[in-house]
């Protein structure tokens, strides 16, 4: 599949981006930090503060990556700009409609395979795409840019009740399938991740729609 752009059109988009949103990855790091924290205790996270830093990390991607950077060298990514939109508007209104409902990495397989994701996205993420080579700023960074971002919320939504979580788990799910490409085509072997997260998804989804019908 040819891409409208080179490697390096690609990598220099994320210099550019980077050095004009500094400091906002440290930021990002700490509120991702803070949340993967609290869903390790007993109780887990509560959804409403969850939701709402993952809606934050949409909305800057979709407005600051997508529309005003990457567009730049990349027509369609305006359609992604909207989806992820999308994405930060359906998790802002699940984070009001979800008082009750708690985010956590204990318990259920799918929830300890969610806090793995986390851990990945933020630090394995970062540290694999050191050792393929990547330096700073030309990276792909937590919170800021698409692939980390996407793999974490999976994590996080993977330590949620199913029926009322899995909805919002779609759009993450299909940029998985999209961004998974650059694992390959941008040389970004990191984004492997993302095509494994996708892959969990759909199997859980796959499990869940045979245990209802059982």
């Amino acid at each position: 599949m040819a891409m409208p752009f080179s490697v390096e059109e690609f990598f220099a988009v994320f210099a550019r981006y980077n050095a004009a949103t500094w400091p906002l990855h440290v930021l990002a790091i700490a509120m991702g930090l803070a949340v993967s924290l609290l869903a390790l205790r007993r109780r887990g996270a509560p959804a409403r503060l969850v939701l709402t830093v993952l809606a934050a990390f949409w909305l800057v991607n979709a407005v600051g990556y997508h529309w005003l950077y990457f567009a730049v060298i990349n027509p369609v990514a305006r359609v992604f700009a909207a989806g992820f939109l999308l994405q930060a508007t359906l998790l802002l209104r699940a984070a009001t409609r979800s008082p009750d409902l708690r985010l956590s990495f204990r318990g259920a397989p799918r929830a300890v395979i969610g806090g793995s994701l986390c851990a990945f996205a933020l630090v394995l993420y970062p540290v694999w795409g050191w050792l393929a080579g990547h330096a700073w700023p030309a990276v792909p960074a937590f919170g800021v840019a698409p692939c980390p971002t996407t793999i974490f919320t999976i994590g996080m939504l993977f330590g949620g009740n199913w029926r009322r979580v899995s909805h919002l788990l779609v759009v993450p799910a299909l940029w998985a399938v999209i961004g998974g490409s650059a694992a390959i085509l941008l040389r970004v072997p990191q984004d492997f991740a993302l095509l494994a997260a996708a892959a969990l998804v759909a199997g859980t989804g796959l499990a869940m729609a045979l245990r209802r019908r059982v």
